[in-house]
Parts: structure tokens; C-alpha cells; sequence
């Protein structure tokens, strides 16, 4: 037994070696444009390049040395445990739940209510402007879009390319309406869903008999349509200077957050003047939008509609043939998408205080979808953990300064967050296929509701 045993070892080890070698040469062929080779403007303002051999080789050492440790040890080890699993009869699901998993929305809510407050803690009042708005705002908004995402993507299954366009009617919306009929944040907050709930449908009708790579093409249009009617629609949005002043929310009119407002918050309660207090107050404010888009859902996945939206993603033949009417299926997904969208892109307005059409490119869906795809179709805490994993990974970037003393003083590591984007969702993928979330729990079941492992559900609708 043991010199099978060495053999397979010796053999594992020499095919970990092959594949780090060729790992490093294709590091090697990807990043030699756009890491080893650097153009800067000299002092007579010419272009010129220069070679950064040193940053070149250490992100070739990185993929050599990761695939070598995936392949040698990783793998092998994770193919034990599942053989073990296997052996042993342990289901991949279980219906046994530990504390932790029993209040983990719990927990989280929490834990969420309480972020503020504890960095203003620790960070003090302006210290805690980053922390809150960087961080906490920024994760919550993708949270709040991919979950309406979701409800096109994962739970109707239908491909959309475009949903930037929605979130970007919901931004204009708000700042056109508010510029030009002085109406507040919250008369136009439900106007701007409802607005981008209007545009769901008029995409939703041209794409009924479409599915697939025709649906996503399609969706991909639309939303390129929409930027560019932004950008060259001057009189109206004044195209790429954008719409700027827009006015901030308040709190239910009771009291403004306008400095020089007589109902000013700060003056109210005798604080120090700080733009804090207004971050903190939409945090909360998103907070309670993520909650409401999250309590809809789950009660529209529920009802009627959500099942026939799940029947659509698994079969629209089938799904044709139950005498779902698919027509009313798809727009209605397409219009509470968008209005989810829509009420994002207003929270958005207020929030930077400026729209542009360069906030709603192509590179926003893609993020978007990715989030609803790395955390599991369907799944809400899967989304919302790839929110926090992504967005929040790729902004603590920013803070690594520490990395300038591994790749040199002229490493900027927020030039490479989507390079490392990339590259998180490649390994996700490949270690799980289904997402964060892989098993979920039937909307309809008989007696006894069980979950459902990702083996047993459709590549990506874990």
C-alpha cells in the first residue's frame, strides 16, 4: 500500500509543477501589456514607456505558486473530504442547523443596525464618513440592485444584459424632476420606481419570444440605447456634464439636512456640523429600502406569480403547457425588476448629489449580474454576501497601502480591483459553481419542506 501510495503522490506533485509552470506562462502572456509595460507623459509632455520587470514576475510567481497549492493540496483534499462524505452516507444537505445558522439573518440585521453607531465609536464622527459611506452605503445600494436583478435573473431566468438602464431612469428621474418641479425625495422616490417600472415593460414586450443569447443581445441594446439618449439628449439631462445640485433627503420634512435649512438636523439636536450625520442617515435609509426589496421578494416567491416565474426559468415549454400565460409572466418580472432598479438609481441621486451617463455603463450590469451569479440564483443571502465579498473586497483595496511595500512605490492598488474582481470570480467559479449559496428550500412542498442541494438543480440556479 504505501508504494501506490508514494507513486500517486510523486505523480500529483509532478502534474501540480506542469500545471503551475503553465499557469505562470499564461500569467506571464496576459500581463506583460498591462503590468510589465507602463506609458507616462515625461517633462516635454511626449509619451514614453518603461519596463516594471519586478511587478511583472510577482503577479507570475502569484499564478504559478496558486495553481501549484490548488492542484497539489487543495484539490486532493477537498476530493478526500467528499469521498469520506460519501462513504460515511452524510447527505451534501442537511436539515440539521446549527445557533449560528438558525439567527443568521438575525444576527446580520443586528450587526447592520449597529455599524453606524460603532464607527462613529471607533473611527469618530468624521472618521466614520469612510467607513459608513465607502463601505456601508456603496455594499448596501448593490444589495439592494442585485436583489432586483434577481427577480429577472435568478427567479424567472430570464438574461438581462441591460439593467443598468433602469437604475440609471431611476437616477435621472429623480434629479430632472427634482431640478425642474422643486417635488422632494420622498414624492419622487416612488415616482422613479414606477417610472422605471414603465420602462421594464416597454423592454419587456419587444422580447417575449426571445430567450437566451437572443434575450441577453437584446437587453445589452437597451441599455446602451438608454446611455446614449442620456448623452445626447443635451436640452434635457445636459448630457455628459450630467445633472448636478440635486437636492438632499430629508427626514419625512421634519428635518433637513441643508446647512442652511432652519430646520437644519444638527442645529436641532445641538451637534457639531459634519456631513456624517447625513450618511448615517442614508445608510439607514437604504437599509430600509434593501428590507422591504427583501420582504417583497420572498412574499412575491411565494405567491402565484413567483412560482410561475420559477416554472418559466426551469421550462417555458412546459411552463406554456400548465396554461401559465408566459406574456404576463415575463413583464411582470421585467416591471418589478426594474422598479427595484429604479428605486436604487433615486437613492443614488440624493446620495452623490450628481448624475452623468459615465455612472450607468455596460461594466455596472456586468458587476450586477456577477453579484447575483457568484451568490447563488435565487438565493437572497447569497447575493447579499457577494455584495459585501465584492464590493466591499474590491473598495478595502483602496486601504492596502501596505501592498506598496510589496510591489513597489508605484503599485496603486485601486488600478487593480477589477483585475482582482476578475480573478475572484474566476476561483468562485470554479469551487463553486452554483454560487455561495448552492442548496435552497422549495416555495412549494408537500408536508415537509426540505433543501435542496445545487447537484440536484440547474448549473447556476443553486
Amino acid at each position: 500500500m504505501t508504494q501506490p501510495s508514494a507513486l500517486e503522490n510523486s505523480g500529483l506533485m509532478m502534474q501540480a509543477v506542469k500545471e503551475a509552470v503553465f499557469a505562470g506562462a499564461v500569467a506571464f502572456g496576459l500581463f506583460i501589456l498591462y503590468v510589465g509595460i507602463e506609458t507616462y507623459q515625461d517633462i516635454n509632455n511626449a509619451l514614453v514607456w518603461r519596463t516594471r520587470w519586478g511587478l511583472l514576475f510577482s503577479f507570475v510567481a502569484i499564478a504559478a505558486f496558486g495553481r501549484f497549492v490548488v492542484v497539489g493540496f487543495i484539490k486532493p483534499h477537498l476530493d478526500k473530504r467528499k469521498r469520506a462524505k460519501a462513504k460515511a452516507g452524510i447527505p451534501e444537505v442537511t436539515d440539521h442547523k446549527g445557533f449560528f445558522h438558525r439567527h443568521f439573518l438575525k444576527i446580520a440585521l443586528v450587526l447592520l443596525l449597529l455599524y453606524p453607531p460603532l464607527s462613529v465609536m471607533l473611527a469618530g464622527t468624521q472618521g466614520s464618513l469612510k467607513y459608513v459611506d465607502n463601505f456601508g452605503i456603496q455594499i448596501l445600494i448593490y444589495v439592494m440592485l442585485a436583489w432586483g436583478l434577481n427577480i429577472v435573473v435568478g427567479l424567472a431566468g430570464l438574461l438581462d444584459l441591460g439593467y443598468v438602464a433602469f437604475y440609471a431612469v431611476g437616477a435621472y428621474s429623480y434629479a430632472l424632476l427634482s431640478e425642474h418641479f422643486g417635488l422632494s425625495f420622498w414624492v419622487l422616490l416612488p415616482m422613479a420606481g414606477i417610472l422605471a417600472a414603465f420602462w421594464g415593460i416597454i423592454l419587456g414586450f419587444p422580447v417575449l419570444r426571445l430567450r437566451g443569447d437572443y434575450l441577453a443581445i437584446v437587453t445589452l441594446a437597451f441599455g446602451e440605447i438608454i446611455r446614449l439618449v442620456l448623452i445626447n439628449w443635451t436640452v434635457v439631462t445636459k448630457g455628459t456634464f450630467g445633472v448636478s445640485g440635486i437636492p438632499k433627503a430629508s427626514f419625512f420634512g421634519i428635518w433637513s439636512f441643508d446647512v442652511g435649512a432652519p430646520n437644519n438636523f444638527t442645529k436641532a439636536f445641538g451637534l457639531s456640523m459634519s456631513s456624517a450625520y447625513y450618511k448615517i442617515f442614508l445608510f439607514y435609509l437604504i437599509l430600509a429600502l434593501c428590507m422591504l426589496t427583501a420582504y417583497v421578494t420572498i412574499k412575491l416567491r411565494r405567491m402565484p406569480i413567483g412560482r410561475a416565474w420559477e416554472a418559466l426559468r426551469e421550462d417555458e415549454i412546459a411552463c406554456r403547457s400548465l396554461g401559465i400565460n408566459t406574456v404576463t409572466t415575463k413583464l411582470t418580472a421585467f416591471a418589478i425588476g426594474a422598479m427595484i432598479g429604479g428605486f436604487a438609481g433615486a437613492f443614488f441621486a440624493t446620495r452623490q448629489g450628481f448624475v452623468s451617463p459615465e455612472s450607468f455603463v455596460f461594466l455596472e450590469s456586468a458587476v450586477i449580474l456577477a453579484i447575483v451569479v457568484l451568490g447563488g440564483m435565487g438565493s437572497l443571502t447569497g447575493i447579499a454576501i457577494a455584495a459585501i465579498v465584492m464590493v466591499g473586497g474590491t473598495e478595502l483595496l483602496r486601504e492596502m497601502e501596505f501592498l506598496k511595500h510589496v510591489f513597489g512605490p508605484d503599485f496603486t492598488p485601486e488600478l487593480y480591483r477589477m483585475l482582482l474582481f476578475g480573478l475572484a470570480m474566476i476561483v468562485v467559479m470554479v469551487f463553486k459553481p452554483r454560487g455561495f449559496v448552492g442548496s435552497r428550500e422549495p416555495t412549494a412542498y408537500l408536508k415537509e419542506r426540505k433543501a435542496v442541494s445545487g447537484s440536484f438543480t440547474k448549473e447556476g440556479h443553486g
